[in-house]
């Protein structure tokens, strides 16, 4: 664990070092964009939009019944904001995304094709993961926006459709309004940008040290999914503690 810790702070930081070269590898970096963002587009609107739709589901004929119906958006809106959207999309995207990229890379390192970029003289880092990486923290937050807001409209359509809660989209958007503000919001996509961080370097690493030929390229597309998730939950709490001060 200590080594897989040490390697993945070394490999961050030679990614770090090869920022300046960003702009030599943009048609590397628009590629995976797309592939990460644009592709992802229409499930992360499904997704975010029924995750809307179960809040409002779940907690509005329970404020009704107390008397508290008028609450429903700003419940609604502000757990989607701050920990549904960049949870969920973060799970999402370390599940469809990450899991590729451990298995391109780890399937050039067990056919050698690593070893065959070192000898053409080309850096793995700045070829393989600074793309990845770059595309990864710039898309995940676009889609943890287009996601907070998608999953309003679908709390707010379910808010005003069910009989037992029957709130006006009038009065969902106001009391979201009244409890969400644009720090919220960037609080959220914020967090967004620290799991894409984390998706990156974990499923690029885990790719880097693939061993074993095909069955060694499963393994490490689950440990880098199933570890992806446990620290996105575990870096949740801190950043919330954090971001609470």
């Amino acid at each position: 664990m200590f080594q897989n810790i040490g390697e993945l702070v070394v490999l961050f930081g030679r990614t770090l070092a090869a920022l300046p070269l960003v702009w030599r590898q943009r048609q590397k970096i628009l590629d995976q964009f797309f592939e990460i963002g644009v592709a992802s587009l229409l499930m992360v609107c499904i997704l975010s939009f029924f995750i809307g739709g179960v809040m409002a589901l779940q907690t509005g004929p329970l404020l009704v019944e107390r008397g508290l119906g008028s609450y429903v958006g700003a419940i609604v809106g502000y757990s989607i904001a701050k920990e549904l959207a960049p949870v969920l999309m973060a799970v999402l995207i370390a599940g469809r995304i990450g899991s590729a990229m451990t298995a391109e890379i780890g399937s050039m390192r067990v056919y050698q094709e690593i070893d065959a970029l070192r000898t053409m003289n080309i850096n793995p880092v700045h070829f393989l993961v600074l793309p990845r990486l770059t595309a990864l923290a710039v898309a995940l937050p676009m889609l943890v926006t287009i996601a907070i807001v998608v999953g309003w409209m679908g709390g707010a359509l379910v808010a005003t459709a069910n009989a037992r809660i029957a709130v006006s989209f009038e009065a969902f958007f106001h009391a979201l309004r009244s409890a969400v503000d644009l720090l919220d919001v960037l609080n959220g996509v914020f967090k967004s940008f620290m799991f894409a961080l984390i998706i990156g370097m974990i499923s690029c690493h885990q790719g880097l040290i693939t061993r074993g030929g095909p069955r060694g390229i499963g393994r490490s597309v689950t440990k880098a999914v199933v570890n992806s998730i446990v620290l996105i939950v575990i870096s949740d709490y801190f950043l919330t503690r954090i971001l609470l001060k």
